[in-house]
């Protein structure tokens, strides 16, 4: 059995013991042979997993990324990536345990989300003899980390290492190109239309935003119960509409803006992005997700504001990398 768990709590601590300690609610942690999740679960790897359901799109991204798609025998079905991934079988934390244990997993991956409002299919999964992984990275600092976590998980530390460095490189002369310019453009970042609410300045989406050299209208919003997303409100958003030179709206599940629907906006048309028709919309599984394709979101976000900096030609070289990040 992959999974010992009788001495998880045994081993896996003094394991761990060189790391910060983790609690429920923070990220995870581990070493070479021992993962501890979001829930605070420890789980030993004496051997790779090789059987992966994978019930969150940046799971199934970053297992594709690090070579190990063969062994996910099964995906969520929120916009599976690369697009080989989505003739796998698809499942839902709404189904019953018995499609789980149809295909005979010996992991599935989830996040926190699913564990706060799932947590009866948890422990039935666990109780069957299935190791469950809680993990979703929310801050860019993370994110390496969580995929080295994967990397852990399926036997590819060597890759998830390779990943680390071509990503951090690359992201890097992405910055470097941000801070070359000299006239910043100031930016408001929409999360969600209807709620009006934005990133947390700590978030994935802003370090993507402030590596391309956008400054961040709504510095001062903050996180909702520990969220990417935060509030904001429309009378903060009009208290900065002579400053914001660029509309961002993310689209995804959660949020699908038009322009036309942020242009009506009653009392949008004060904000001077609005005004100049500078409106843009950009996919949310390139600037939130945690995986390798926010290069192309800090690309794309870099192209929007400073267009003689962030060429074509940069794109070209940004696709290139991302395309071998998936290859087989």
């Amino acid at each position: 059995m992959r999974i010992l768990v009788a001495l998880l709590f045994l081993f896996c601590p003094v394991l761990l013991s060189g790391f910060v300690s983790v609690h429920a609610g923070d990220f995870a942690r581990i070493n070479s042979t021992c993962v501890q999740d979001q829930a605070g679960r420890s789980i030993e790897v004496d051997q790779p997993f090789s059987r992966i359901i994978s019930l969150y799109g940046a799971h199934t991204e970053v297992l594709y990324a690090l070579g190990a798609g063969s062994r996910v025998v099964g995906v969520s079905s929120g916009d599976p990536y690369p697009q080989r991934a989505g003739e796998k079988p698809v499942f839902s934390y709404h189904d019953g345990v018995e499609r789980f244990l149809a295909p005979n997993p010996d992991l599935v991956l989830i996040r926190p989300m699913i564990e706060r409002g799932y947590g009866r299919l948890v422990s039935r999964l666990r109780d069957a003899g299935i190791a469950v992984v809680s993990l979703q990275p929310r801050k860019p600092e993370e994110i390496t980390e969580y995929w080295r976590i994967l990397g852990v998980l399926t036997g590819k530390q060597e890759r998830a290492e390779e990943m680390v460095r071509l990503f951090r490189r690359t992201r890097n002369k992405l910055r470097e190109l941000g801070e070359s310019v000299q006239e910043k453009k100031t930016v408001y970042f929409e999360a969600i239309h209807k709620e009006m609410k934005t990133f947390s300045p700590q978030s994935i989406a802003m370090h993507v935003l402030r590596t391309a050299g956008g400054i961040n209208a709504a510095d001062g919003a903050r996180p909702i119960r520990g969220t990417n997303i935060a509030a904001y409100g429309k009378e903060r958003i009009l208290a900065h509409a002579k400053d914001i030179e660029v509309y961002l709206a993310q689209k995804g599940p959660m949020n699908q803006p038009t322009r036309e629907m942020i242009q009506s906006e009653p009392g949008f048309s004060l904000i001077r992005a609005v005004r100049q028709g500078e409106i843009h919309i950009v996919k949310e599984r390139i600037v939130s997700r945690p995986a390798p394709r926010l290069l192309l979101g800090m690309y794309r976000i870099g192209r929007v504001l400073y267009p003689d900096t962030f060429t074509p030609r940069v794109g070209k070289r940004v696709r290139r990398v991302v395309q071998g990040f998936y290859q087989e």
